[in-house]
């Protein structure tokens, strides 16, 4: 087991990693607690304990599992929650967490995300507005249940604006991170379940906005295969220029996933779970992190490559998800 000083230093370059460039980490600490910059400075270092009441104090302001000052070897996990709520908790406020955490992955000097899809990754769907407007519908009115969505119809030029902005510098800034995504053929086709059922019950405002939104689809799925094809991400419509080996794509036949995610970086390491779809659980607990990734990894290793060198699997992969999206179309032209 690691000494308490010890855990206590790990604890501040965790809080120190949340903080942006252009504060002062030490201001910030004493100007918290209450106390002198020589008296952070000697906390910082591990030389004087901290009390619980400071502790808590770290904990509700930066939001650390106070996990990492416990038994490393208990079954005991401590996540923080973020539950998605009408009027408590909303879609906008959803994403500003995830941007949030996101600006403060690219931070570190290293960086990676391994990401099991059940979904395609949220960072996908705003290469085009009319599909992040979709899903932000989808998930307000059908998985929500939002009151205020419960008579909507879908317009796709209805789209909340500032939500699109918030998801297009969430994109933005997901392409700087090296990622490696485990998809099937189920992680897409969840999405055009969701577009059908929407069509049969009559939740489009209008046939063409249908229409669009297959073709839009269309194109995302052929510049995500563009991307695994050249092994990084790039902006729709820009100049195909990125860091070579830093998106790997891979396809997995025999399990089903479930939206696990890993983040990794020199300093800590952290995991990403969903519950009810959208709400999201996390922790930076260490021996859990390590739980997930060897499972990621035994799952890459029964995978397909289907970026860079896997360019046959790749065509096949994504031609059947493209002969989907066509079968659609030509069921309600």
């Amino acid at each position: 087991m690691e000494k308490p000083g010890d855990i206590q230093i790990a604890l501040f370059q965790a809080i120190k990693h949340k903080l942006p460039d252009e504060l002062s980490f030490v201001h910030e600490i004493a100007e918290l607690l209450g106390i002198s910059y020589d008296s952070a400075y000697r906390r910082i270092r591990g030389d004087k304990p901290l009390t619980l009441e400071e502790l808590i104090s770290l904990n509700q302001r930066f939001g650390i599992s106070l996990d990492i000052f416990l038994d490393l070897d208990s079954r005991n996990i401590i996540f923080n929650c973020h539950a998605v709520e009408p009027e408590k908790y909303k879609i906008k406020q959803w994403l500003d967490t995830i941007l949030a955490d996101m600006n403060r992955i690219n931070q570190a000097s290293e960086k990676e995300i391994i990401y099991a899809a059940k979904d395609p990754p949220l960072f996908h769907y705003f290469q085009f507005p009319e599909i992040g407007a979709f899903k932000m519908f989808f998930y307000q009115k059908s998985l929500l249940q939002f009151p205020e969505f419960s008579d909507k119809k879908l317009r796709l030029d209805d789209a909340d604006e500032e939500i699109l902005e918030t998801g297009k510098k969430l994109l933005i800034s997901s392409i700087k991170v090296p990622t490696t995504e485990i998809w099937n053929e189920d992680t897409f086709n969840i999405t055009l379940r969701q577009i059908e059922y929407y069509w049969i019950a009559g939740y489009f405002a209008s046939k063409d906005d249908v229409l669009n939104l297959c073709d839009k689809f269309e194109k995302l799925l052929k510049h995500i295969q563009k991307q695994a094809e050249l092994g990084f991400k790039f902006l729709y419509g820009q100049d195909p220029v990125g860091i070579e080996g830093s998106f790997k794509m891979y396809e997995n036949e025999i399990v089903l996933n479930d939206n696990s995610i890993l983040v990794k970086t020199p300093e800590y390491s952290a995991v990403y779970l969903t519950f009810n779809v959208l709400s999201l659980l996390t922790t930076t607990n260490a021996v859990f992190a390590n739980y997930i990734e060897k499972f990621l990894m035994g799952l890459i290793k029964q995978s397909n490559l289907i970026s860079v060198s896997g360019a046959k699997e790749r065509s096949r992969f994504f031609n059947k998800l493209l002969q989907t999206i066509e079968q659609f179309k030509n069921s309600i032209v």
